[in-house]
Parts: structure tokens; C-alpha cells; sequence
């Protein structure tokens, strides 16, 4: 199949391509190639790809600087993928799109399902919600929700994010602040990228075939887990003694934030197991994305 990659250069993007490159024509785009606030270069390119699927990985990210600056979020998480929801139906493409926990508010006590009614509380949440809208609009739709994103593909630039500060802190002597009152389900960008080929790969030739049913799914991990949980998890298996001096317990409330976090935001991934699309426990994946760094690191000396 032709798979045409949307925000190739990205964390995500980057464990997408190489999740798929080995058994299908990949075509990366990043923001270079590819600004898909532009509706006509969209339209455009997709049309001269001829793709089977289009997988967007594209997002504006900065939850705070969403607040200032709302037009640049709505462009990106929303108009942006409109553009792409009519290409693909143009092009009679399926669209594998990626939205966030951050669409609900936090205020559960049992992990969130598909089912559940979202109630974003910023600008942020607010744009992946309508993101998830438009892309619902092609024929043949995944939107696909992934929270608290860790990890990176083999040989892809040191991955960034909330995971990589803890682990940074840890293996230098330092101490790492973690929310203790932040409940999650994080998502190994790798085991994300295999869902996701497994879910092109059932629709057997993109929107042309009958195979896993289009909609909502939670791709993340299995289990939940507050990040302070998380951040020890990571500690004991790094083998970094000592750890209630190293990690510091804060609570959302008392850190200045501009835009409002939802507390309780684990999703259980119950229907894209019942579809055939196995995600492992997130403590195993945190285990096999630390063996594959290190492996990475070696090979690379």
C-alpha cells in the first residue's frame, strides 16, 4: 500500500514511517513538504500521491500557548484536518488521525471510553475535539486518541516530552517534579505506530476493502497510573536508588499553568482490543522502549 505520513518529523511521525516502511511505500511529509493549513496545497498534493491511506501526525502541541494564540491551534488541530478529511474522500484514501485525552475533563474515576461524552476545558482540547470532527467527516475514518506520549524509533532524533525530563533528572543526580494527582495511560510512540499499521493493513488496500470497522478508538497503553507511579516505574527500572529523594511530588493546582490540565485522564483501549489490536501493559512498554534506547545508543558508537 501507498501510505502517505502527515507530520513525518515529529515524535509520532517518525515511529509511524518506520513502522511502516518495511512492507509499504511510504511518502513522509513534514512541515516542509506539507503545511496543511494550506486547503489548496492539501488538496494538491494528496491528489498527485495517490495514497491509500493518509496518516496525520500533524498537531499544534503548545497546550499553553493555545490560549494566546487560538487562531494558530484552531488552523492546525481543526481547519488543517478538514483540508485532509476531503482530500482523502478525493482520493478515496483512508484517514488515520490522532486526537488527545485533553478532549475530556478530567473530573472520572475510571478510565474514559469512547463512549463517553468529551467536555475539553482549553483552547488546546478544544481544537483536537473539532480536529476529531473533521476527520470523522472522511468515508473511511480512524481517530485514534494517544495520551502522555513516550519513546522514539530506532536511530530518530532524542525524544522530548514529560517522560524524557523524568529519565533526564534521574540518570544525572538530579530530582524530577511529577504530578501526583495526574492520572494517565501513557502511549509508547512505537506500540502506537503497530497499532496503527495494524489497522491500515485490515482495511486490506486503504478504503477499499472490508476489514477493522472506521471510528473513535483509545490507542494507548494498557493500565493507568498517576505520573509519580509512573516516574517510580521508571526509577526502579533504571536501577536509580533512592528514589523518594529524587522525585518530587507537586500538585497540579499548585503550579502555574495556563491552560487547564484534566486530572483523571486514563483511556481504556477496551474496543480497539475487541477489534483485534492488542496494546501491552504500559510497564512493559516503558521496559521494551528502555532496552531499545539502549540498543539504539550502542549501535550508534
Amino acid at each position: 500500500m501507498r501510505i502517505a505520513v502527515v507530520g513525518a518529523r515529529g515524535q509520532l511521525g517518525a515511529a509511524i514511517v518506520q513502522e511502516f516502511l518495511a512492507a509499504h511505500e511510504v511518502m513522509p511529509f513534514g512541515h516542509a513538504e506539507l503545511d496543511i493549513t494550506d486547503a489548496a496545497a492539501v488538496r494538491d498534493t494528496i491528489a498527485r500521491a495517490r495514497p491509500d491511506a493518509i496518516v496525520n501526525c500533524a498537531a499544534y502541541n503548545d497546550v499553553d500557548g493555545a490560549e494566546d494564540r487560538p487562531v494558530d491551534a484552531l488552523n492546525v488541530n481543526a481547519l488543517g484536518v478538514r483540508a485532509l478529511a476531503q482530500a482523502a474522500e478525493a482520493s478515496g484514501a483512508t484517514l488515520v488521525h490522532f486526537s488527545t485525552d485533553f478532549v475530556f475533563d478530567g473530573a472520572a474515576s475510571v478510565p474514559y471510553t469512547e463512549g463517553d461524552r468529551p467536555n475539553p476545558r482549553s483552547v488546546y482540547a478544544v481544537s483536537k475535539l473539532l480536529g476529531e470532527w473533521f476527520a470523522m467527516d472522511a468515508p473511511r475514518a480512524f481517530v485514534l486518541r494517544v495520551e502522555s506520549l513516550f519513546g522514539r524509533a530506532a536511530g530518530a532524533a532524542p525524544a522530548k516530552g514529560s517522560v524524557e525530563a523524568i529519565r533526564k533528572a534521574l540518570t544525572s543526580g538530579g530530582q524530577a517534579r511529577v504530578f501526583e494527582d495526574r492520572t494517565v495511560s501513557p502511549t509508547y510512540v512505537v506500540d502506537a505506530a503497530r497499532a496503527t499499521r495494524q489497522i491500515i493493513e485490515s482495511t486490506r488496500g486503504g478504503g477499499r476493502g472490508v476489514g477493522m470497522a472506521p471510528g473513535l478508538y483509545h490507542c494507548v497503553n494498557s493500565g493507568r497510573c498517576t505520573w509519580l507511579e509512573f516516574a517510580r516505574e521508571l526509577a526502579r527500572q533504571l536501577g536509580v536508588r533512592e528514589v523518594d529523594s529524587r522525585l518530587v511530588p507537586v500538585r497540579t493546582a499548585d503550579v502555574p499553568l495556563r491552560a487547564a490540565r484534566p486530572l483523571y485522564c486514563a483511556l481504556s483501549n477496551e474496543k480497539l482490543r475487541d477489534a483485534g489490536v492488542a496494546m501491552p501493559e504500559w510497564q512493559d512498554a516503558l521496559a521494551q522502549y528502555l532496552a531499545s534506547d539502549v540498543a539504539d545508543e550502542l549501535s550508534n558508537r
